[in-house]
């Protein structure tokens, strides 16, 4: 029993030590709780301010090409998708790549709000200097985007470091790596 002030505190010492150990166990529970939520991605800080300058220069109408802006064989892309919220359309600048006749666009930071956007549209606009088209994007299946990314990984494609595999990686990692970071076939309507 411990006497502060004159009045007895015991029974409010035991509450405490209950309602910390009770708090404990709720940070616990809800640290557990967010272990199994759905997490969302989001892009490294960098990307937002190369996303700024890219996004400047491309409405502009200066030609880019990726990965290092003003050379390399990936061509960059104003994508204008839809939000799925507010309608709205949002922009992004996206390298497109670029094999056997067809165009696919992938995300290296995993599914983020564009991917979430273009998934609800099916569609997207594509603009390059004054050109703009209309094309409808269509997932690939797992085994079909594993294909692909291994092919672009094996040509040396240096945007496919930010999925986790490597040229010597099996058909299995990449069947892993396009589940959280998806391809998408682009098709002119």
């Amino acid at each position: 029993m411990i006497i502060y002030g004159g009045h007895d505190d015991s029974f409010s010492l035991e509450k405490n030590e209950k309602a910390t150990m009770a708090t404990t166990d709720n940070i616990s529970l809800e640290t557990n709780e967010k272990k199994t939520m759905a997490t969302t991605e989001k892009t490294p800080w960098f990307v937002h301010w190369g996303n700024v300058l890219t996004l400047t220069l491309m409405r502009a109408g200066v030609k880019l090409v990726g990965p290092y802006i003003f050379f390399g064989s990936y061509p960059m892309y104003l994508f204008t998708v839809h939000g799925r919220k507010s309608g709205l359309p949002r922009t992004v600048v996206l390298a497109i790549m670029e094999r056997n006749g067809k165009r696919y666009v992938g995300s290296p930071y995993g599914i983020v709000d564009w991917v979430r956007n273009l998934r609800a549209a099916g569609e997207a606009i594509l603009t390059r200097r004054r050109r703009a088209e209309t094309v409808n994007a269509i997932e690939l299946p797992k085994d079909e985007a594993a294909l692909v990314l291994r092919e672009e990984t094996r040509s040396g494609n240096p945007f496919t470091r930010f999925y986790g595999v490597t040229a010597d990686s099996s058909l299995e990692e990449f069947e892993r790596a396009v589940i959280t970071h998806p391809l998408f076939v682009l098709e002119r309507k």
